[in-house]
């Protein structure tokens, strides 16, 4: 049974939506031949249309990657749908990304920075640029203060403004996580939860969305239920 979208108000997603594979091979072999400008009118244009407060973005020929908060659980979905009959139109084909797209909830002072350096990272990890900041199509020039050609439809998140006091103070940490680049075990937590679809981070916040989430957000426990759990309901049934 396929998994309803996961969603808690007022708080930041990360999101993943693929290219399907004869357009990720084509665009690998031929960057020339993406159309990475049209993508990012396109998601300037829906990303205000649809009140996302977009904190963060990256194209690669394999994916669209998104760091946002969403106005309500439907805009993100909206978002990416309009890019997709857009892209679709223009190209003259059938559907451009594989299924639906990924998503995962991050816990805002542990796992948005993190989230922000992996998306931004992701063209350097396809091999599209020797740095972060040489890829045009992403914000990481202007989250190190390089440009601001994207200014206008990019909000910081609030664990951005944490980097520094002034502008120049937090583009100059960034700048220096980025370059670090994320260490493994990270990349694969991210890679997971926004794989699996489940809250990115503790046990405290995954709990604290139980009342507030669109769906479970974290996954069950693997394993036989306990005896405390299971013998009650074992009398319950028997009219014990």
């Amino acid at each position: 049974m396929r998994l309803a979208r996961l969603y808690a108000p007022g708080l930041p997603q990360l999101v993943q939506a693929s290219f399907v594979p004869h357009l990720a091979q084509t665009w690998q072999q031929s960057l020339e031949k993406a159309p990475f400008g049209l993508l990012v009118d396109w998601l300037r244009q829906f990303a205000l249309a649809e009140s996302v407060r977009l904190h963060g973005w990256s194209i690669t020929p394999e994916a669209l990657l998104l760091l946002a908060t969403p106005a309500d659980r439907a805009s993100i979905s909206r978002l990416v749908q309009n890019i997709g009959r857009h892209l679709s139109a223009h190209l003259k084909c059938g559907g451009v990304f594989v299924g639906r797209y990924r998503n995962t909830i991050l816990e805002p002072g542990q796992w948005v920075l993190p989230a922000l350096v992996w998306l931004e990272t992701a063209p350097v990890v396809a091999g599209c640029a020797p740095i972060a900041l040489s890829w045009r199509w992403s914000s990481a020039a202007q989250h190190c203060g390089e440009s601001d050609a994207h200014r206008a439809f990019v909000q910081d998140h609030h664990d951005y403004w944490s980097c520094g006091n002034t502008p120049f103070d937090r583009q100059a940490n960034y700048r220096a996580m980025l370059l670090e680049g994320l260490n493994l075990a990270q990349s694969q937590q991210i890679e997971s939860a926004i794989k699996g679809q489940w809250a990115l981070g503790s046990a405290v916040f995954a709990k604290s969305l139980e009342n507030v989430a669109s769906r479970r957000a974290s996954p069950r426990q693997r394993g036989r239920p306990s005896k405390a759990i299971v013998e009650p309901l074992i009398k319950k049934v028997a009219g014990k």
